[in-house]
């Protein structure tokens, strides 16, 4: 089956097996595994910051962020489609007691900086406090702009505000840009980072800041029933994909813009937006998208709606497989 439904749906590659197979272990809750500890120590200083904290989601990851930097009556602001806002079951103000202030995303995947600017509340008692603005990067495949990144950073500091990144797929931006992680993470406050997207592992995320609010977030993981043992296991696979499977996105990249670049000269398909990373978005409108996905899944393919989503686990011979599926469809009219 040719999956291109997300980069979560993943497995490990036998080398990265072979590193789970062979970590040293012990009891995390104590601070005692020796390889959670290096990969917490390895990602910190990859991305810029003074800790980071291994966690078992990125919705954890985000949670966490919050929890660990807003107080119960503060308020954070993020995109009206950003994931740690609409996807991650509203747990910021039903655990924590923190209002999100969502605002549509640009085009470009940005958060405006007016928008932003009126959306900040006065300091007076009958408002919610601000205290936290999120952007997320990767957006829907899209990278942000070192230039926007700058601007927008050196706003949110004038306003004395905490600066959270959503980096699920922040390695696909760098790679994108071709820089270091640290020059995009290094901007933020905190960053949350997944391991199990486009980096190929089977679990787990990472969530980087400085040594203060890290102490916090490992309290708060806790609480929240994250705090597990012998999880070196896994940790070996998030090593492994930081030193190994960083690179290659580009290979994603590229099988994503061959089958953009293809489906884009279809009759009854197009393009919604420009390939960027990994995310072929399309524009489905004059399609029936049940039958698409029936006739495709005939064919071993499996999409769930116009997101096309390349992965380590698809090759550029499956792309040339995907191409003449969706061909085919496209000449059924």
């Amino acid at each position: 089956m040719i999956d291109l439904r997300s980069d979560t749906v993943t497995r490990p590659t036998p080398e990265m097996l072979t590193a789970m197979m062979a970590a040293e272990t012990g009891d995390d809750v104590y601070g005692e595994d020796p390889t959670v500890n290096e990969l917490e120590s390895y990602a910190a200083e990859l991305t810029g910051h003074e800790a980071a904290l291994f966690v078992s989601t990125g919705t954890q990851g985000n949670l966490l962020a919050l929890l660990s930097q807003c107080d119960r009556g503060h308020e954070y602001i993020a995109g009206q489609e950003a994931h740690s806002y609409k996807f991650e079951g509203g747990g910021a103000a039903v655990l924590g007691g923190i209002q999100p202030q969502p605002l549509p995303f640009n085009p470009r995947g940005e958060l405006v900086q007016d928008q932003v600017n009126q959306a900040i509340k006065p300091d007076d008692f009958h408002f919610a406090r601000t205290q936290l603005v999120c952007l997320e990067n990767t957006q829907g495949g899209k990278v942000l702009s070192s230039d926007y990144l700058n601007q927008f950073g050196a706003f949110v500091r004038s306003k004395h505000l905490r600066f959270h990144l959503d980096g699920a797929r922040v390695f696909n931006a760098a790679v994108r840009q071709n820089v270091p992680v640290k020059a995009i993470t290094g901007l933020f406050d905190s960053v949350s980072i997944c391991l199990s997207k486009g980096l190929g592992c089977p679990a787990g995320s990472l969530l980087v800041s400085d040594a203060v609010t890290i102490q916090k977030a490992r309290r708060y993981r806790k609480m929240l029933g994250g705090g597990m043992r012998q999880v070196g296991i896994i940790a070996a696979s998030g090593m492994f994909a930081l030193q190994h499977h960083v690179d290659r996105l580009e290979i994603d990249h590229r099988n994503a813009s061959n089958l953009g670049d293809a489906l884009s000269q279809l009759e009854h398909i197009s393009l919604a937006e420009p390939v960027q990373t990994n995310m072929v978005m399309l524009d489905l409108s004059g399609v029936d998208v049940k039958r698409l996905r029936a006739f495709l899944l005939k064919r071993e393919i499996q999409i769930s709606g116009p997101r096309l989503v390349t992965h380590l686990d698809i090759s550029a011979e499956d792309i040339e497989v995907i191409i003449e599926a969706f061909r085919q469809f496209d000449e059924t009219g």
